[in-house]
């Protein structure tokens, strides 16, 4: 089976105010970004190559493994926060039900949210904001390293059993070079959504078993 192989990024060049290139990435060189960055957003559309990237990563998931690939903007829903931006949305849902499923929304921003699991929402970019300085390639990477490493090795994922409104996970490949794990807490909102996730999450005693290839 072929690795996955990101697609051709469309080359992008943005202007500041006086005509310099602006140096996505590299702007504040290991120092303090400025505080007037914060909650600024300029040219978001450098981050409309992540589109191209979701949907071959969609690609290759459906080609080598087991799954069924469905898609209807509605799927936004699974989102544990309901973005109204949500220009598509995409299922791939492993044909054993002790597999994760993977959501892919679209989003007008541009970006990619991908919902994995039953609870674990996961934004490209994660802010997007002229402090973070983030960059389609660095948001294209953490989308490929996160859905191919839950494909590949399975990911866990829990309710608080203090609290319903509590969730957490963790993803880790199985030769140990790439980790994440987190828990956030949720409003009330959501108590009935975590109640029920979390029976379902009992039955995976051992979390969500790494995708089985397709034949």
């Amino acid at each position: 089976m072929p690795d996955y192989v990101r697609p051709a990024l469309a080359s992008q060049v943005f202007y500041d105010s006086t005509g310099a290139v602006i140096d996505y990435g590299n702007r504040w060189r290991g120092e303090s970004p400025p505080e007037e960055t914060y909650s600024v957003l300029t040219n978001p559309q450098r981050f409309e190559p992540i589109h191209a990237v979701a949907d071959a990563l969609i690609e290759h998931l459906a080609t080598k493994y087991a799954v069924e690939v469905s898609e209807d903007v509605a799927f936004a829903d699974d989102l544990l926060r309901q973005r109204e931006e949500a220009l598509r949305a995409v299922r791939v849902v492993p044909v054993d039900r002790n597999e994760a499923p993977l959501t892919f929304v679209f989003t007008s921003f541009p970006g990619v949210v991908l919902h994995a699991g039953l609870l674990h929402d996961f934004p490209f970019p994660d802010c997007g904001c002229d402090a973070c300085d983030e960059t389609a390639e660095t948001a294209a990477s953490e989308l490929e390293e996160l859905s191919l490493t839950i494909a590949a090795d399975g990911m866990k994922e829990w309710v608080n059993p203090k609290s319903f409104l509590s969730v957490g996970y963790e993803i880790s490949s199985a030769d140990g070079t790439k980790r994440r794990r987190g828990e956030t807490g949720h409003g009330k909102d959501l108590f009935v959504r975590m109640q029920a996730a979390g029976e379902e999450l009992k039955k995976l005693p051992d979390g969500w078993q790494p995708w089985s290839l397709r034949a």
